[in-house]
């Protein structure tokens, strides 16, 4: 006697690796997000350095322009992390509507039968996979405007008006 997970074992092995791979793959494309906020957020301290050396002229503390830039990239981070969600979720609900779609308007079958042992795109919703994903956004967006406001926080008032 044989139970059918041992028949198909290297189909449960496929999806146990193909759950790993996707994980990796959606980590990879929050930490991207992440980069883009560092970037953006280091953009925005250099062209706005003669304006952040006003402030501090006027009285503002490091703390205080830290703080500017950190909220600045955590509402960066929120508004893409509950797009994404959003999103996400959207297309998970709708993938068996969405697939016939795009093969209609392209013109070719996703997964054909003669290939595939699947035929159509399955979609499971699980509320805890996409809180991890949300609370791991939320988390990096956080993370990476530290660095940014930082810097900004650092900026000389002298040398950033020396040439303005």
């Amino acid at each position: 006697m044989r139970d059918w997970t041992q028949e198909r074992g290297n189909l449960f092995q496929a999806v146990r690796t193909e759950k790993t791979v996707m994980w990796v793959i959606l980590s990879l494309i929050i930490a991207v997000a992440a980069f883009n906020i560092i970037s953006m957020l280091v953009m925005v301290v250099t062209d706005k350095q003669a304006d952040i050396a006003i402030l501090k002229t006027m009285g503002a503390r490091a703390g205080t322009i830290m703080r500017i830039f950190i909220i600045q990239g955590t509402l960066i981070g929120i508004i893409g992390t509950v797009l994404g969600v959003v999103g996400g979720i959207l297309l998970a609900m709708n993938v068996a509507r969405v697939v016939p779609f795009l093969e209609q308007v392209f013109g070719f079958s996703l997964f054909p039968a003669d290939i595939y042992y699947i035929t159509e795109l399955p979609s499971e919703l699980r509320s805890a996979d996409v809180i991890k994903f949300a609370l791991m956004s939320l988390i990096m967006s956080l993370i990476s405007t530290l660095y940014p406001a930082w810097r900004a926080s650092t900026t000389h008032p002298a040398e950033a008006l020396r040439y303005e």
